[in-house]
C-alpha cells in the first residue's frame, strides 16, 4: 500500500545531482557508477521512461527504464530509499513505469542481489536465461 503523502511523476529532466543523492539513500551506489557524473547525465538523458516518487518535494523513489514502447522495457534502475521502503513505492514505480511504456511490452529487469526475493512478492516471474557482457572500465588518465 501506497503512502498517501506520496506524490509520483514522469521527470525526463530529472537532474544528475539528485539522483546521485537518492541512489545513495538506497544502497543502489553501490552498484552504480556514482563516480563518473558524465556517466549518470547520459544515464539520465538517454532513458526513455523516468518516473519518481517525492515526499513533500524530496526525491525518494525512482524508476529508470529504456523501452521501444513496443515490445519490452528494460527497467535498468529502481531505487528507494531506504526511509521509505516496505511502503509500496517500489511496486508502484514498476507500475507507472511499465503503464508509461506500454503493458504489452514484456518489463525486464536485473535484480541487485539484496533484492531477489522482492520481485517474486510483486508478482515478477524469474527468468533463468539472462547473459551479460559487463560494461569496459573508463580508460584512466595517460600514464
Amino acid at each position: 500500500m501506497s503512502s498517501p503523502n506520496v506524490s509520483y511523476a514522469l521527470e525526463p529532466g530529472l537532474e544528475a545531482e539528485e539522483f546521485l543523492d537518492l541512489l545513495v539513500r538506497s544502497t543502489l551506489a553501490e552498484r552504480r557508477p556514482v563516480g563518473e557524473p558524465e556517466t549518470i547525465r547520459g544515464m539520465l538523458r538517454h532513458a526513455d521512461v523516468i518516473v519518481t516518487a517525492r515526499v513533500d518535494g524530496l526525491l525518494v523513489g525512482i524508476s529508470r527504464a529504456i523501452t521501444d514502447f513496443n515490445y519490452c522495457t528494460y527497467l535498468s534502475d529502481l531505487a528507494v530509499d531506504v526511509a521509505f521502503q516496505r511502503r509500496g513505492i517500489g511496486r508502484e514505480l514498476i507500475r507507472r513505469t511499465h503503464e508509461e511504456a506500454g503493458t504489452r511490452t514484456t518489463l525486464i529487469l536485473l535484480a541487485a542481489p539484496k533484492a531477489r526475493s522482492y520481485y517474486p512478492r510483486i508478482g515478477m516471474a524469474p527468468h533463468d536465461s539472462c547473459w551479460v557482457i559487463p560494461r569496459a572500465p573508463r580508460p584512466g588518465p595517460p600514464s
